[in-house]
């Protein structure tokens, strides 16, 4: 049985954790003792609990997203009803800001806000070994994107016929709108380019075909982007699917060179053109070229 099980519930059943799995791919020594279990909102949260304890667990994290809130809360409460010695450890965007005003937060044991990858895997430590710390909230700093294992080897092979595969090369945003929570930690971390086209080869060799970049301005580095897509380019096949994030008004030759270059379909481009009016963008801290947006 597993001391630390690693939970949510996606959207979507085709939808996969890249949250989860960066947690337990960062366990170090306690990896072994730990399992991913993945649910979908529109299951029963009493049917999620009992899936859960019937692994007997010493520690649950639940991930806590826009989609999940309420269901999460509903999973939460059943936990601590039946097994209130079990350790419940909130984590995700979700239960990272306004904490005091959401219900779910009166259920946890603790809380760990921000960027989790290393300070979840330290918090368990802490439990494991009986000196659990005493703040409830624990903080996490953003981690040294170069330190952290990468998670991809935590895809199964059925997540990999299945589901999205949800990739990235990097964190953060660039832009300041008042709206998103990325603007409170403005600027763009990247993880080593190199090691993780290794990775993405890796999943493209074990049958990975539908990628998803969760990168939030893909092609903010113009180098890394068409690295990537010339990485891809070269490795096309008739059932690749690409999904990326770009800024609309960063879309250069080479860039768009290379998008033509790939068949019809393969392609998904998501692009943020949060205003055409100029004095809304200026309220909001948005910078926008809009000749650019309307060119491309």
């Amino acid at each position: 049985m597993p001391d630390i099980l690693l939970a949510t519930l996606n959207a979507k059943y085709q939808h996969a954790a890249l949250g989860l799995r960066y947690l337990r791919a960062n366990l170090g020594e306690l990896h072994s003792r730990s399992l991913i279990l993945e649910f979908d909102i529109n299951q029963r949260p009493l049917d999620i609990a009992e899936q859960l304890l019937a692994h007997d667990p010493k520690i649950i994290g639940l991930g806590l997203y826009i989609w999940n809130a309420s269901q999460t809360t509903e999973v939460a409460a059943l936990l601590k009803t039946i097994r209130p010695d079990v350790v419940l450890i909130l984590g995700g965007p979700e239960i990272s800001f306004e904490i005091e005003a959401q219900p779910i937060a009166r259920l946890a044991d603790h809380i760990v806000t921000g960027e989790a990858d290393l300070e979840f895997a330290n918090l368990c430590r802490q439990i494991l070994a009986g000196t659990r710390p005493a703040s409830k909230v624990i903080h996490a700093e953003p981690p040294d994107l170069t330190t952290l294992v990468l998670p991809y080897d935590e895809y199964s092979d059925a997540d990999l016929a299945h589901r999205w595969i949800y990739v990235e090369t990097s964190r953060g945003c660039p832009f300041k709108c008042e709206f998103c929570l990325s603007s409170l930690r403005p600027g763009i971390r990247r993880f080593p380019l190199d090691k993780s086209l290794v990775q993405f080869n890796r999943l493209l060799d074990r049958g990975a075909r539908r990628f998803k970049f969760v990168d939030r301005s893909f092609n903010i580095d113009l180098d890394a982007c068409c690295t990537v897509l010339d990485f891809f380019l070269e490795r096309l096949t008739p059932d690749l699917f690409l999904h990326f994030e770009m800024i609309p008004d960063r879309l250069p030759e080479p860039v768009c060179s290379r998008i033509q270059k790939f068949p019809k379909g393969t392609l998904h481009l998501e692009v943020g053109i949060q205003t055409f009016n100029p004095d809304v963008a200026a309220r909001i801290h948005r910078h926008q070229k809009y000749p650019e947006i309307e060119n491309n």
